[in-house]
């Protein structure tokens, strides 16, 4: 059995003007993820976007 976490751990999460989160994809670096990120948040969209390590849960208040 192949377990796809250890092998893209990094989260690219969007969460939207309603407080609803949603995971736009899974990478294998962080650093590609916050590219990913950074470039959806260059467009100027309301939505936030964020990167987290499976396991690792960002706490937004």
């Amino acid at each position: 059995m192949n377990d796809s976490g250890a092998l893209l751990p990094w989260l690219v999460i969007r969460q939207d003007d309603n407080g609803n989160r949603y995971r736009v994809g899974r990478y294998a670096t962080r650093a590609e993820a916050q590219k990913v990120a950074d470039s959806l948040d260059d467009r100027g969209h309301k939505q936030l976007y964020w990167v987290e390590q499976i396991g690792q849960t960002a706490t937004m208040n």
